[in-house]
């Protein structure tokens, strides 16, 4: 099909989507959003991202702890976390990170939680799905002391700076944008122009950051559309050809394929 699309990162399991769900995803298919990644934030939503995947052809799982939840998490809960990578819908490590904007968790909580989860995606060979605010320096530091280069994964809902990028980039990640970057005065926008097409995926990160003209309300995965658009744009490329690369470049990274509901 041409112009399909895979959405990377998408919180389905999360209440907002209980009363529409299936048509939710339906939805997607129509607007030729043919994969879905959904990401666990938690041990109970991983579970519930991969029953998701179990039951959805077009969802694929990953299995992580949000920095905000790294305080939270039991020894109990890793262990049950680990073993679920091995279930074959499961293609990432995520999402995890650093969070020093909301100090949900405290920071070496956070730091501790992260090592563990580089370690398992090395330890496993699985791309990681990171989540960084306000600590650009410490998660390039811990990557450094895990690996200069060699790194697979994405950097997803990317609000560093050029330097950051460029760094990311030479590790071997790749980067995403949610639809922040359709609002009139986004900063990530121009960021956009510095990351190769070869390197960057598309997200909505829904329920959140909607893009125009749906800002404000709840996101879907059929919505990454528009950010598509606004990335074709800003390249000043066809939408065919982010389309068509994206796919592409989420394929090899998380090794899914494109699937019709059945």
């Amino acid at each position: 099909m041409n112009n399909t699309l895979i959405d990377t990162h998408v919180h389905l399991d999360f209440a907002q989507y209980d009363q529409d769900r299936p048509q939710v995803i339906y939805r997607a298919q129509e607007a030729n959003v043919m994969g879905l990644i959904n990401i666990g934030i938690d041990l109970a939503s991983s579970q519930k991202s991969l029953a998701l995947a179990e039951q959805f052809s077009s969802v694929y799982a990953a299995v992580g702890i949000h920095p905000h939840d790294a305080a939270a998490a039991t020894e109990q809960d890793l262990l049950q976390l680990k073993t679920l990578f091995s279930h074959p819908r499961v293609v990432a490590v995520g999402e995890v990170g650093l969070d020093f904007y909301r100090t949900f968790s405290p920071p070496e909580t956070q730091k501790r939680i992260f090592r563990m989860f580089l370690d398992w995606a090395w330890e496993l060979e699985l791309p990681l799905i990171i989540h960084t605010r306000d600590a650009d320096e410490e998660l390039y530091s811990l990557l450094c002391s895990k690996a200069k280069t060699g790194w697979r994964g994405v950097v997803h809902c990317f609000s560093g700076d050029q330097k950051l990028a460029e760094q990311l980039l030479e590790m071997g990640f790749h980067i995403s944008f949610t639809g922040t970057i359709t609002f009139k005065k986004s900063f990530s926008a121009a960021m956009v122009k510095h990351v190769p097409l070869e390197r960057l995926l598309l997200e909505t990160d829904c329920p959140f950051m909607a893009p125009e003209p749906h800002r404000g309300k709840r996101n879907e995965p059929a919505y990454v559309n528009l950010i598509a658009g606004r990335i074709a744009e800003l390249k000043s490329v066809p939408f065919s050809h982010v389309a068509r690369v994206t796919t592409e470049n989420a394929q090899r990274l998380f090794g899914i394929q494109e699937q019709n509901e059945r």
